[in-house]
């Protein structure tokens, strides 16, 4: 299928529609091939898969049969988990290996296998044609999928260092043509063992004379991971150096792939979603389209911990009851208080998760972060006080009750916030996710707290007006 070098800027931002959608299922029911063509003739891989996300599978295989090879492999990889799962059941493990895998680098193909049942995993395998991706596919399979190892490609450029530039334009254009790469990132040097000792830059290719040897050329000065790096920490380096494509190593520092942005970017959003999902109270990573027991299980286990929390909340109100009975007017700013402390708390611990995901909070400046909560706490606790002081002066409320809402928004604010920056330090030195702390974790701890002071405070208010 042929497509314009050229987009129009609407052409490039295409939005799936209801009515577009329905024009396409009618020429799909009417087998309408001119239509179909024509609309597909605009549009990028991504962009078919959004429709194909959309329509029934018989549908999708015919919509599918209007692609080249290429393309059909490179929408695979874009559709939603649950749907490229129905999409590869209906084919036979030949048909995969065929029609998609051999026309995938191998860390998507290894990617898409992996996906598969154990049987059809090795079905497919056995049935792609090409023996060396097939082996790359394998070792790639080998690793953990959110390690560098899991994250790499096989296809790359390399040249030994001890060959001459006319050796090396001759050998790396057979590398390029067996692996059919269609990006050049980075020309690697390695040495007689396969070890990396740098990069090539094509500059001084292209300048140097063809006799002279890579050897006095290359760069040393290469930043490598081994394979068995965690995907976030290759995500942070790639991140802190700006870098397009790193290389990656074995134990004996053997060159065995590399890695891309747009992998390092994928694992950047997985990495998001989860947070947001931790954040949120949800235990494990989950989809709208699972089961409802999956659903359940990933969500119930932070709402039973929220409602212990809030059982210990009402206990503490409960221990009061003669308190409030006396003064019932404190009823009205104990949800107040509970929700400020909860804010304080959330707020605090997100900028710490922050620069806990990013690394720009180290041992040396750790102190120096809890004490600018302090101060923030106690800033933010002063204002809000004067505030809610106002508040209450305003519309007649008793100095007791004023000067006992004031005090305790102040002290729960400033410990909310304190708190708020020493449970996700917390976790994080206990090797648990320190997300959890900007969700009911923190929240729910911070209501307890928020009733415990207020209540204490009331007594001692109480006691002196």
């Amino acid at each position: 299928m042929e497509k314009s070098t050229y987009k129009t800027e609407e052409q490039m931002q295409f939005k799936l529609t209801n009515e577009f959608l329905s024009a396409l299922e009618e020429a799909i029911q009417n087998k309408d091939e001119a239509y179909i063509k024509g609309q597909l003739s605009d549009l990028f891989p991504p962009d078919v898969a959004e429709i194909v996300d959309e329509l029934s599978l018989e549908d999708s295989k015919y919509l599918c049969s209007f692609l080249s090879k290429e393309e059909a492999a490179d929408m695979l990889m874009e559709l939603e988990d649950d749907v490229r799962a129905q999409f590869l059941d209906s084919y036979t493990s030949k048909d995969i290996a065929a029609n998609y895998i051999s026309h995938l680098d191998s860390d998507d193909a290894a990617d898409i296998i992996g996906e598969l049942p154990d049987e059809k995993r090795e079905e497919v395998i056995s049935n792609i044609q090409d023996i060396e991706q097939a082996k790359g596919i394998v070792d790639l399979l080998k690793y953990d999928e959110d390690t560098a190892g899991g994250l790499m490609a096989k296809e790359l450029v390399k040249a030994n260092v001890n060959w001459t530039i006319l050796m090396a334009v001759r050998e790396m254009r057979k590398q390029v043509e067996k692996q059919e790469i269609d990006e050049l990132y980075t020309i690697y040097v390695v040495d007689d063992n396969e070890r990396l000792l740098g990069t090539l830059s094509l500059k001084k290719m292209l300048l140097s004379e063809p006799k002279t040897k890579i050897d006095g050329i290359y760069n040393p000065d290469t930043i490598f991971v081994k394979a068995t790096l965690k995907a976030e920490e290759v995500a942070n380096i790639m991140n802190k150096y700006d870098l397009v494509v790193l290389p990656v190593v074995d134990e004996l520092g053997r060159l065995v792939g590399r890695i891309t942005i747009d992998d390092v970017v994928d694992v950047i959003k997985e990495e998001a979603d989860k947070d947001y999902q931790m954040m949120s109270g949800i235990s494990q990573n989950i989809e709208t389209t699972d089961s409802l027991y999956v659903i359940t299980k990933a969500r119930l286990p932070w709402l039973v911990i929220a409602l212990f929390g809030g059982m210990v909340g009402a206990r503490i109100i409960g221990n009061y009851e003669d308190q409030i009975s006396v003064y019932p007017e404190m009823a009205f700013f104990m949800p107040l208080v509970a929700a400020m402390a909860g804010n304080a708390g959330v707020q605090s611990s997100a900028l710490v998760v922050q620069g806990l995901a990013n690394n720009s909070l180290s041992r040396d400046n750790l102190m120096l972060r809890i004490l600018k909560e302090l101060s923030v706490g106690l800033a933010n606790g002063f204002i809000c006080s004067m505030i809610i002081l106002a508040f209450s002066v305003f519309f007649k409320y008793s100095i007791a009750l004023s000067m006992t809402v004031s005090v305790a928004l102040m002290t729960v604010i400033t410990f909310a916030s304190i708190l708020g920056a020493l449970f996700p330090l917390t976790l994080n030195k206990m090797k648990i996710d320190p997300a959890l702390a900007t969700g009911p974790f923190i929240t729910t701890s911070n209501d307890i707290l928020g009733f415990f002071v207020y209540f204490m405070i009331g007594r001692l208010m109480y006691g002196l007006f």
